[in-house]
């Protein structure tokens, strides 16, 4: 991208109205529209700078902390790099070699990790009910210790995937659509089916599913929830999302096959999920530590999850989508059937075909969550940009 186009960015920019200085970025409906295009801007301009090899570093000390508390691959390093480019240092925390081992409270871990912190980077999303909570209840105790005078700025909270919404990569799923179809605008209109899959494990998280309905309505799609009877997400955010479908021009639509999902889709997104009450039973089982229940629980889920093999991505059900040429989408990493699995969410040569275009649509997650902390921490951004732009520092000498 060239210097030009990053300019017309910043212009765009101008004109929205945020208030996101000294606000986490926990849900995605939280956030106006104006806000939520704020960002796609700022992480095109971002990664605008980067290809034209202009370092938008904007510290020159400072560390962002990262506390993931499950497993992660494409979130952890996206993290890492988005704050590796704007000048942070990242530091995990290792729960498990910190005093939280020894009854730490949230308020106290919260402080003491914040002295010289710009932004907090947490995963917290295994335990239904408790992830999201957390989250805010680390961002209040940052508020009241900023208040006491003992942190001197507050840093930004990123929710990198909670039990209710997974923003940095739904965000990177839109950003990744509004370059696929040549805009944000483009989007109203166009047919998202979010599916479950057939997966041979149970424990998914609900939030990529959520997430994806959850800002998808925001923007006038056609949205198509598919799932097999029992497979239900959250009551509150499938109705959230169907009003927002209506208040944006889009429409939504709760069916029960992946056949009349796909029927015409512009975007597939077959993932799969684990069944909001099995989500309600397994809380409880992790708290006690009840391994025997856990096993109990996995086994009936598997066995139920079993009777839904047909659940695939394959050839034939990408026929039906419109022209037989729908975009695939997932989060990765995708069961793939007689690859990393025997029987999974999607055909190999489904994925194949795709396997390009899904690395794509996670290229853009690290410039996701460098927006966010940046509209964050910045409270003109226009004017932060603008310095950098002008400043023209050479990211990679040749």
């Amino acid at each position: 991208m060239d210097l030009k186009k990053i300019w017309k960015l910043v212009d765009e920019l101008r004109g929205k109205k945020t208030g996101m200085y000294h606000k986490d970025f926990l849900l995605t409906w939280e956030k106006s529209r104006d806000e939520l295009d704020a960002t796609f801007l700022v992480a095109d301009i971002l990664r605008g700078m980067r290809e034209a090899n202009v370092s938008p570093k904007i510290w020159d000390s400072g560390i962002a902390v990262s506390n993931f508390r499950d497993n992660s691959t494409r979130t952890r390093f996206s993290y890492a790099s988005a704050c590796d480019l704007l000048g942070l240092y990242v530091q995990d925390l290792d729960e498990g070699k910190s005093q939280i081992a020894h009854g730490e409270t949230v308020r106290e871990t919260a402080t003491m990790i914040s002295f010289l912190t710009e932004a907090i980077g947490i995963r917290d999303d295994m335990y239904l009910g408790e992830g999201d909570t957390y989250q805010r209840e680390v961002g209040k105790s940052l508020d009241e210790a900023v208040k006491a005078g003992v942190l001197s700025d507050r840093p930004t909270i990123v929710n990198l995937q909670s039990d209710i919404d997974h923003p940095t990569q739904a965000m990177a799923d839109i950003l990744h659509l509004a370059h696929h179809f040549g805009g944000l605008d483009k989007l109203k209109g166009k047919k998202l089916a979010m599916t479950w899959a057939y997966s041979p494990s149970y424990g998914k998280p609900l939030s990529v599913p959520q997430g994806i309905i959850g800002l998808a309505s925001r923007f006038g799609m056609e949205i198509s929830l598919a799932h097999p009877e029992g497979y239900d997400l959250i009551p509150d955010v499938v109705a959230l999302s169907r009003k927002q479908a209506a208040a944006s021009g889009g429409s939504f639509a709760h069916v029960n096959s992946m056949e009349a999902a796909f029927k015409d889709a512009d975007i597939v997104y077959p993932k799969s999920w684990a069944p909001y009450n099995v989500m309600q039973q397994r809380v409880p089982l992790l708290h006690e530590g009840n391994t025997a229940g856990l096993k109990d629980l996995e086994k009936a889920c598997l066995a139920n999850n079993a009777k839904f093999t047909n659940w695939e991505c394959d050839e034939a059900k990408m026929k039906l989508t419109k022209d037989g040429k729908a975009l695939y989408m997932h989060c990765l990493p995708a069961d793939i059937t007689d690859v990393s699995c025997k029987q999974g969410e999607v055909a190999a040569s489904v994925f194949d075909r795709y396997r390009d275009a899904t690395y794509l649509e996670a290229g853009y997650k690290p410039y996701i969550i460098a927006a966010m902390i940046l509209l964050g921490k910045k409270k003109d951004p226009v004017a932060t940009l603008s310095h950098l732009i002008e400043r023209g520092l050479v990211r990679n000498l040749d």
